[in-house]
This record gives structure tokens, sequence and C-alpha cells, in this order.
């Protein structure tokens, strides 16, 4: 017996019933995993070159971040409650909000890395540490934080981010432009460096951005890096 071909190809699913039902899918998901964020205190000590007033104008703009996004994340859960009766113009600032939403979140999270690692002040890398050892068999005697002013030397506004990668049993050492571009996907962040000016402007001008990581040097806590680094391996 031979079979006629079907008079048209068969649908793997309702285009009128899918793009709604994504769209409820969406809305279930961000219900489920909405939250506010609450902006974090940090114990500042005075720091060494860093002035209050920079630390003050710099904690304003991480809560900028953080009032951002809880409210990219309110405004995409009301966007998914249209389902199917979204517009064109609703399509596509759902879009931008998605794109933006990494810039926002990261800005938020990379501060949070950036602020903690400054409590309490200043120490150095405890010698034989396990962390020490990492450095050393990754840059030799030249060492992390050399490496890190190299990588600081880069063109643009960004961070220098170093990271454990618990595979590969080692630490690397990147330029993030912006907050998210460039982020190693699923690395633990060991330090974070903001290398924007609003990290400096009230205390240097950007040709003076050696002086400020000077400051940061100077202000580091290692005890707060080697800790996130034994918490990774």
């Amino acid at each position: 017996m031979v079979l006629s071909p079907p008079s048209r190809k068969p649908r793997l699913f309702n285009e009128k019933s899918f793009y709604p039902l994504t769209h409820s899918l969406f809305a279930s998901v961000l219900h489920f995993i909405h939250m506010t964020y609450i902006a974090k205190t940090f114990n500042l000590p005075v720091l060494e070159g860093i002035s209050e007033k920079q630390i003050k104008v710099h904690l304003a703009l991480y809560e900028g971040y953080v009032k951002h996004v809880n409210l990219m994340t309110e405004t995409l859960k009301g966007y998914a409650a249209y389902g199917d009766k979204a517009t064109e113009g609703d399509k596509y600032a759902i879009a931008e909000l998605r794109r933006r939403f990494a810039f926002e979140f990261d800005g938020m999270r990379m501060h949070e890395y950036y602020f903690a690692q400054l409590e309490k002040g200043g120490s150095e890398l405890g010698a034989g540490s396990a962390l020490a050892n990492a450095v050393k068999e990754k840059y030799g005697e030249k060492g992390l934080e050399a490496h890190i002013r190299e990588v600081a030397g880069s063109r643009g506004i960004g961070w220098v981010v170093v990271y454990t990668d618990p595979v590969g049993k080692t630490i690397h050492t990147v330029f993030v432009a912006d907050h998210e571009v460039g982020q190693l996907a699923g690395l633990p962040v060991l330090l974070a460096l903001d290398l924007w000016e609003h990290a400096y402007m009230v205390d240097y001008v950007p040709a003076e951005k050696k002086n400020y990581i000077d400051a940061f040097f100077l202000s580091l806590n290692w005890s707060v890096i080697e800790k996130r680094f034994d918490a990774t391996i």
C-alpha cells in the first residue's frame, strides 16, 4: 500500500498557542526568582590614599546599581504579564531591558566584591598560603600585584578581575569592559579592581590612575582574597 504524502508539513506546535505559552512561562519564572535586592553595608576604615568623600560617592553609585536591578526586574515582571497582548513596542522594550540587565546586575555585584575586600583595611598576602602558592605557580616571582598592574594599563573603562578556576586548578587575571563584557563564565571572583573613573575621580584626575591603583593595594585586605580562594579549592 502506497501512502500519499501529507498535503502540508506537520506543525510541531500551534503558533497561536506557543507564544502566549512562552510569555506565561517567562512570567512564572520571574515570579519564582523575583526578589528585592538590598544594598549591602561595608565596614570600611579610613583608607590610605582613598578619601572618605570618594568612598561616599562610590557607595552612592553602587546603590544606584542595586536600585536599577530592582527596577528592571520589576518592570520585566510587569511586561511578562502582558502575554500575547504585548505590542511591538512592548517587545522592543523587553528586549532592551534583557540586554541591559547584565550591565546593571554585574555593576551591583562587582562593587560588592570591591568594597568587601577593603573592609578592615590593608593586609599582606600570607606567605605560604594556598593562594600565595597558586600565585607563584602561575606568575612566578613577578607576583599577582605586578600582573594586575600590567592588565590595569589596558585602555578603556572596566575592571581587572582575578578568578579562580577550580577545574583547571589555576587562577586567571583579565580585563572586563564595562561590568559584564569579558567575564569568565562560572568562575568565582577572587579580586576586583574598579577602573572606572568614578572609583577615583574625587581624589585623582584620569592621568593619575596609577596613584589610585597604589592606594588600592595599600588598602586591599588580602585575607579576604585568601578566604575567597580557600572556599573554591
